[in-house]
């Protein structure tokens, strides 16, 4: 199976249960196919996040499918968790949910990795995000440009 087939598929079954796909990375080997799916629920809502439960749950449901797929003939190793602290934004409904959160991403034409804060989302004429760097520069990034983008993981430090 194609991977944006894979992807997409795989987004469908879990929109079906009330989660989106967060991220999903896919290794291993053909007679081993190694997914590694992360999950959040569609409908963010103050409090609620992804428990062991609701993984089991979307685990239960993709097994199922894979195995009617006959995906690695029934050899597959599937693991599903919530999107962590460094969760990924891959999507500028992603961006819109974290505005005003640091992020840290990789931007291979600026010259390698800064801490940021997006303070507002462009969907046209194709998905952008207006960054805040560091020294109070402002760029707006088509998320085409972006190689990587996760919140940035601050410990010790009080959240405002």
């Amino acid at each position: 199976m194609e991977r944006a087939d894979l992807e997409q598929q795989v987004a469908e079954r879990l929109e079906a249960l009330g989660f989106e796909l967060v991220e999903l990375r896919a290794g291993g080997t053909a007679r081993r196919p190694h997914l590694g799916i992360r999950i959040d629920w569609i409908q963010a809502v103050p409090g609620r996040a992804v428990t062991v439960d609701d993984c089991a749950t979307v685990s239960r449901a993709l097994e199922a499918w894979l195995d009617r797929e006959g995906v690695g003939g029934g050899r597959y190793i599937l693991e599903v968790s919530s999107p962590g602290l460094d969760r990924p934004l891959r999507a500028l409904k992603h961006w819109e949910r974290f505005l005003g959160r640091p992020v840290d991403l990789l931007v291979p034409a600026l010259g390698g990795r800064f801490r940021v804060t997006a303070t507002r989302v462009i969907g046209e004429p194709e998905p952008a995000v207006e960054l805040q760097f560091p020294q109070g520069e402002r760029k707006v990034l088509r998320l085409t440009e972006i190689k990587a983008a996760r919140l940035a993981v601050e410990f010790g430090a009080a959240r405002r």
